[in-house]
């Protein structure tokens, strides 16, 4: 209700729905007026009282009923909320730099409790994450895209302890089809840093084996990732997407080669002998490339033997800081040159690893150099890949819609069942007086 001018304006609705807090029968109501039977529309007045008139006329047993099958229709879900909307909610590596994502990365091993403390949200239905180190992107089914959105981004603040106005300056927000869509292009490698890289893909494909068995990991989130999987893989079969050097990992050899690399031996201190070993039989079946295994502890030693350093790990702490490099780098080196590769999302190597003399270190965000080169090339394949994608899009959203619609058919049927019912019974019930009354 407002004032104006002294006057109270009030605004009466057309309809009282289901299950209101409003007794239309009862007097001690100043507000409504009541009389039994169906609601007319109601009134827009001025006046000084505020008033709202509720007529009411009598109905036959027959409208009685199909106002209750109106009302059964009106308490289903379909009917009194409005559909839950699909989103997402990410930091990407196009827009937000490393220093912010490897705060908000999320292990894979953390998945499924982050599922967990996202579904406890109020607005929260169902929920999916994807963190990589070109990524964090939570999908969630949501009652309210605003409140869920304030929910998520609220939950990142506190996981990582980046400040919801910082996370506001970097995520990015998307929509039903175009998060669908966006999926999607994830999945066939057309957002990543190296255009149709694979790992992307099973990466996605670990989101729903995580996912399976997890309360909050529900359908609708299930079969949006199933069905990007099926349009990733549509894309690199029928596209030459993925020809050429299509993972974060070679793009960072080429950085190396690029940058100085000249023909020198490895040596990859690794946690198990045997990966090191497979990598070996891999690459140098005639012997002529040397790799040798070395433990984890005799990392720093490695390093100053080496020109070039690649990490990748899954460390939340740095494993190069500048104090143990400098102490592990020979005093007199001659002018030597050290090129550290972290591809690690948190990074492996601290940035300040870079102030020292002979040392030069790339991130991730760095590859995007190496990724420039063959523009027109990756763009027609692209296009290629899109309009594949728009297929796969347009068939999903055919499904969703197809899906939305069961609950309210059960609902129907069972309703109609129900009628079935109490009309046999009723005539049942007819029959036997009328042979009680013959007899």
């Amino acid at each position: 209700m407002a004032v104006l001018n002294g006057f109270a304006t009030s605004f009466a609705v057309a309809k009282i729905g289901v299950g209101s807090s409003y007794d239309l029968n009862s007097t001690s109501c100043p507000c409504f007026r009541s009389h039994c039977g169906r609601v007319k529309s109601l009134v827009y007045t001025h006046s000084l009282s505020p008033r709202c008139e509720v007529v009411v006329e009598k109905e036959s047993s027959g409208a009685q009923s199909s106002v209750s099958a109106l009302e059964l229709l009106e308490t289903s879900d379909r009917y009194t909320k409005k559909s839950s909307s699909v989103m997402v909610i990410g930091l990407s590596i196009h827009s937000t730099p490393v220093e912010v994502r490897e705060k908000v990365s999320i292990p894979e091993s953390e998945w499924s409790q982050a599922i967990r403390e996202l579904c406890w949200l109020i607005h929260i239905e169902e929920v999916a994450v994807l963190s990589t180190c070109n990524r964090i992107e939570i999908y969630v089914v949501a009652l309210s895209q605003n409140r869920g959105v304030k929910e998520v981004t609220e939950w990142m603040s506190k996981y990582s302890g980046v400040s919801v106005t910082e996370l506001r300056q970097h995520r990015f927000l998307l929509y039903n089809k175009d998060a669908t869509q966006y999926l999607f292009e994830v999945a066939a490698g057309l957002d990543s840093l190296v255009l149709g890289e694979g790992q992307i893909l099973a990466q996605v494909k670990q989101v729903v084996k995580n996912g399976q068995g997890v309360p909050g990991f529900g359908r609708k989130i299930s079969e949006l990732f199933k069905h990007a999987i099926t349009a990733g893989k549509r894309v690199r079969t029928d596209t030459n997407i993925s020809s050429g050097s299509v993972s974060v990992s070679s793009a960072a050899v080429e950085l190396a080669l690029l940058k100085h690399l000249p023909d020198q031996d490895s040596s990859m201190p690794h946690a198990t002998e045997d990966r090191v070993t497979a990598i070996r039989e891999e690459l140098s079946t005639d012997g002529s490339v040397i790799i040798e295994y070395k433990p984890f502890s005799e990392m720093l030693s490695c390093a100053a033997l080496a020109d070039v350093i690649f990490t990748c790990t899954s460390s939340k702490d740095p494993l190069f800081i500048k104090e143990s490099v400098q102490a592990a780098l020979p005093s007199e080196d001659g002018g030597r040159t050290r090129l550290f590769v972290d591809i690690s999302v948190p990074r492996n190597v601290e940035s300040s690893v870079s102030e020292l003399e002979g040392a030069c270190v790339y991130n991730v965000d760095n590859l995007k150099e190496v990724v420039e080169s063959n523009k027109e090339d990756r763009l027609r394949k692209k296009m290629e890949a899109e309009s594949i994608i728009a297929e796969e899009v347009k068939q999903f959203e055919a499904l969703k819609d197809s899906l939305e619609t069961v609950p309210t058919i059960k609902k129907l049927r069972a309703y109609a069942e129900r009628i079935r019912v109490a009309e046999v019974e009723k005539c049942l019930s007819k029959m036997g007086d009328v042979d009680q009354c013959s007899s």
